[in-house]
């Protein structure tokens, strides 16, 4: 899965600064939101944490880009205010949808920091028929310091059972007052902790890229040890 940066073949449309066009060669007319880890906010993009490696961005971005989507993503700077940035990706999601795009089209992907951005892109946006991927992001004292999160949209959380934030999310299913179209949850047991999300593995890409092309049942058919599944 390693492999070398390869810029020039990802589309990356930076969400705040130059604007750049959209790639020309998606060729399923979907679209992914990819928001990283804190990490890579702090540090140069080849620069390795200490305990888990270099956060493979590029390569994470071109699993999905290779697959037909259209991503798009940026380096955030440092200290970014989640619910700032969550709203920044509402406002793009926003014009995408006012030019025609099918909500259910759209899909944003969040790891760590990220996932927590996107858990408040889907309480901002307000859209059942969006679909979000929370990767790396619960605990269950989100529930009180951050109260004001609700679910809406098609919800796959993806967590790792020796991970910090390898907690179940469907607490936060259950005080979601907003409308859940679909809910899936998938524990992995890699072993690697919080490090599972720096590689671009395919225990949480293929299930991710499954999810933003609304292949739901394909995925709950997949061998893969999951908890508090539920169909709408």
């Amino acid at each position: 899965m390693n492999r070398p940066f390869i810029k020039n073949l990802i589309c990356i449309l930076l969400l705040c600064g130059t604007q750049l066009s959209l790639s020309q060669s998606s060729t399923n007319g979907r679209y992914i939101f990819f928001l990283h880890n804190k990490f890579i906010e702090d540090h140069d993009l080849d620069e390795d944490h200490p305990q888990y490696g270099n956060a493979h961005y590029y390569e994470i971005l071109n699993e999905f880009k290779k697959e037909g989507f259209t991503v798009y993503s940026e380096k955030r700077p440092k200290n970014t205010d989640v619910k700032e940035y969550a709203k920044k990706i509402v406002i793009k999601i926003d014009s995408l949808l006012n030019s025609g795009i099918d909500p259910g089209k759209i899909t944003v992907i969040g790891t760590s920091k990220g996932g927590y951005i996107a858990q408040y892109v889907s309480t901002y946006l307000v859209n059942p028929g969006v679909n979000f991927v929370f990767i790396g992001s619960f605990r269950e004292i989100d529930l009180k310091d951050l109260s004001d999160v609700n679910f809406c949209g098609n919800i796959l959380t993806i967590y790792e059972k020796s991970d910090v934030y390898g907690v179940s999310a469907v607490n936060r299913k259950l005080t979601s007052n907003l409308k859940i179209s679909r809910f899936y949850e998938i524990e992995l047991n890699t072993g690697l902790e919080h490090g599972f999300l720096f590689r671009p593995l395919q225990e949480w890409l293929w299930p991710s890229i499954l999810w933003a092309g609304q292949k739901f049942d394909e995925l709950e058919k997949l061998n893969i040890n999951s908890s508090g599944a539920s169909k709408p």
